[in-house]
């Protein structure tokens, strides 16, 4: 079938997107010749020919949290923002009560409707495929956060972090607000600057005000040979990483053993994000036909 020719509108849109890529990656290139190892700038194109994916075993899970916490330091996202994040449910009947926790975070879909909508292709798919967001030609029209069906992408209404931008003091006369705090350390804007994150996609340090934002799979660390914040900061090992392409990997040897399941797969986003096994709290003894 012979494609349709793109519109001046989708033209101008690519090459502006080409040229933004361009530009960030020539100064994210010369930045990181300067200061990096030369192994660590080779792995920058690690990526390419890889189809990277999260598996979480809900038996190791223990619901702690830290998940969550790891991520929001690692991304500085805004208050009730959790880019990791749970779905959670208690059912039964007491005594006989059970509860349910399942971690949640970003499918980085193979068909992903947030990619599909999005009119400036702020929301598009990187190597390693994963779903990236560039917030420099975002324009908030919140198109991927209607689209997305697992609720993964996050709105930012408001500038981050108002705390280091208030002048009240907790004992009027006697302690320090905040903002002067931080003026007489000379900080610029919040000591929640990831300097990391900003060399590999510029803009993305801090949260900004007007657009949406998600989780990226900590693209920028994994770039550099590393986990994603949550999967390093797992104390029960319940999260594995790794690439699908690779038949001795990890997560593949994980899925040959384990039936997985995956969040609303009948939806056909084709999500990267596996759940095996499900917690089993103690197994009863058996008899015929009670308990």
């Amino acid at each position: 079938m012979k494609r349709k020719p793109k519109s001046k509108r989708e033209s101008a849109q690519v090459s502006r997107r080409a040229l933004l890529r361009f530009a960030g990656s020539m100064c994210g290139a010369a930045a990181a010749a300067a200061i990096l190892p030369k192994r660590a700038i080779a792995d920058r194109s690690s990526l390419s020919g890889k189809k990277l994916a999260m598996l979480i075993d809900l038996q190791r899970c223990t619901g702690c949290g830290g998940c969550s916490v790891a991520c929001k330091i690692e991304n500085n996202t805004p208050e009730g923002v959790f880019w990791s994040n749970k779905l959670s449910r208690t059912y039964g009947t007491f005594p006989n009560v059970n509860f349910e926790y399942i971690p949640t975070l970003c499918n980085h879909c193979d068909n992903a409707p947030c990619v599909q909508v999005c009119p400036t292709a702020a929301m598009h798919r990187v190597d390693g495929g994963i779903v990236n967001h560039d917030p420099n030609i975002c324009i908030g029209c919140k198109a991927c956060a209607v689209a997305c069906p697992y609720g993964a992408v996050y709105v930012n209404h408001e500038e981050p972090h108002a705390f280091w931008r208030d002048d009240a003091a907790a004992l009027e006369g006697m302690t320090a607000s905040a903002r002067e705090v931080k003026e007489k350390v000379k900080g610029n804007g919040t000591p929640y600057f990831n300097a990391a994150r900003d060399k590999d996609t510029p803009g993305t340090g801090i949260r900004q005000k007007g657009v949406v934002e998600k989780c990226n799979f900590c693209m920028h660390r994994v770039k550099q040979g590393e986990l994603p914040a949550c999967v390093e900061a797992c104390p029960c090992n319940a999260r594995v990483f790794g690439d699908l392409n690779d038949p001795s990997g990890p997560v593949s040897q994980l899925l040959g053993r384990f039936k997985p399941t995956r969040l609303k797969e009948h939806l056909g986003t084709r999500p990267k994000v596996f759940y095996i096994r499900s917690f089993n709290r103690g197994a009863y003894k058996s008899t015929k036909g009670r308990l």
